[in-house]
């Protein structure tokens, strides 16, 4: 029970403090609709190009929503010594850090269903596999939220983690399959694309709203719930290294 307090403790400290100021709303909101936007205006295909937009829109507003939100919060944090002193905390280790990292998480699942609630309004989405894609999207935020955890426990400053997820972010956009299947890619850069998480995170998502997959669903979500797990524990790992050992 003391854990679980504690779990929501921090939570809510982190919502009220970062996540729900208007400013981070506000751009919560903005970002997603600019994408979809710039996209649907840019691609000229009218309202039928929706649905084979939305899988991109919705992995570029989650990633970009966990890594940057998680950047700012933990560097700070360590720059005020707060992350030293909640290091402290009589909880276990891994706790505490999920408990930080669930309001990027949160707040990335926030931003990818703006896009949906948008083209709701323009197109027919009753063919969308909501199952597939609410968990999908869940386990994107994840993977990109210990993306992010895992740059800001390795930097001092926010220019820092911000500069160093910007050299993952922008490569997944155009790596990924967000826009363009990873099959149309260079030979000689494929084998990057399938050493990106949101490769397998946009391949369900474009599956989940009637697009084909390119590899087995269970092998996506397999990878990525792998992906998630692996850059979890090298984060951990980091702290042990960093403030504990």
């Amino acid at each position: 029970m003391k854990t679980w307090i504690a779990f929501w403790n921090i939570l809510l400290k982190d919502m009220r403090s970062y996540y729900l100021k208007p400013p981070n709303v506000s751009w919560g909101l903005i970002f997603p609709l600019a994408w979809t936007g710039m996209f649907f205006i840019r691609s000229g295909l009218g309202l039928d190009s929706i649905p084979d937009l939305l899988p991109g829109v919705m992995g570029i507003s989650v990633l970009f929503g966990t890594t940057s939100m998680l950047a700012v919060t933990v560097t700070f944090e360590k720059k005020g010594r707060s992350f030293e002193r909640l290091l402290l905390a009589p909880i276990r280790l891994e706790t505490w850090m999920m408990a930080k990292t669930a309001g990027a998480i949160l707040f990335g699942t926030a931003n990818a269903f703006v896009p949906v609630v948008m083209a709701a309004f323009f197109t027919d989405l009753s063919g969308v596999d909501w199952a597939a894609l609410v968990s999908a999207v869940v386990l994107i935020a994840a993977s990109s939220t210990f993306l992010g955890l895992f740059i800001a426990v390795a930097v001092s400053e926010v220019f820092e983690a911000q500069t160093f997820s910007n050299f993952f972010r922008f490569p997944m956009i155009f790596l990924c399959g967000l826009f363009f299947p990873v099959a149309r890619l260079p030979v000689f850069i494929r084998p990057l694309s399938y050493l990106l998480p949101l490769t397998y995170g946009a391949d369900i998502l474009r599956a989940a709203t009637g697009g084909e997959a390119a590899l087995p669903l269970s092998l996506d979500f397999a990878l990525l719930t792998l992906f998630a797990l692996a850059l979890f524990l090298a984060s951990l790992r980091n702290i042990r290294r960093k403030w504990i050992l």
